[in-house]
């Protein structure tokens, strides 16, 4: 019955006299062929992979730079890990985010000092230019912070300890949340 499933010629088997016995070690055996198997998948895994990037090769330039971008995405993933390109994108991210906010506070100042110095000859409107202007952007600010989004009052450090020790916060981490702590 052994004989139809597994040839004796694979697993060195002997016959002896009793019981018989494999002259070759089953770890190695199975280790050999678990190598085998991962290969297999390997070489499957990378034929899928392949098909999804030349699926669209005779299609639009669009199709190609899309079907290019997947299989670098899968590559990279598959590769290398997830963690770190996530944590890149994020730092980026913040980093753009960060310029436009200074260059836009940049801005403001300018148009500030500019409107200052244009009043030049009227003394008391100079000095109304001067403290209404920032007095409307904080109001502007606190009033769309309501609005917008709640959870975005306050420096968020007492949150973000919360949130580090597990504590679930509903809507604390949200797009709308980063937008009115933007503005």
């Amino acid at each position: 019955m052994a004989e139809a499933t597994v040839p004796k010629s694979q697993l060195d088997y002997e016959q002896t006299l009793m019981y018989g016995k494999y002259t070759k070690e089953l770890g190695d055996y199975a280790r050999v062929e678990a190598e085998k198997l991962r290969a297999q998948r390997e070489r499957r895994r990378e034929k899928e992979r392949m098909r999804g990037f030349l699926k669209y090769k005779e299609e639009s330039r669009w199709q190609r730079c899309k079907s290019y971008m997947i299989w670098c995405r899968n590559v990279v993933f598959a590769k290398i890990g997830e963690d770190w390109i996530f944590l890149l994108l994020l730092g980026v991210s913040m980093a753009l985010l960060s310029f436009a906010v200074d260059f836009t506070i940049a801005k403001c100042q300018k148009a500030h000092y500019w409107l200052y110095m244009e009043l030049s000859q009227y003394p008391l409107l100079q000095y109304l230019a001067w403290v209404l202007f920032p007095v409307i952007f904080i109001s502007f600010s606190a009033g769309f912070t309501h609005i917008v989004s709640a959870n975005a009052i306050g420096s968020g450090i007492p949150e973000m300890k919360t949130i580090l020790r597990g504590v679930v916060l509903k809507e604390y981490l949200s797009f709308r949340t980063l937008i009115a702590k933007i503005i």
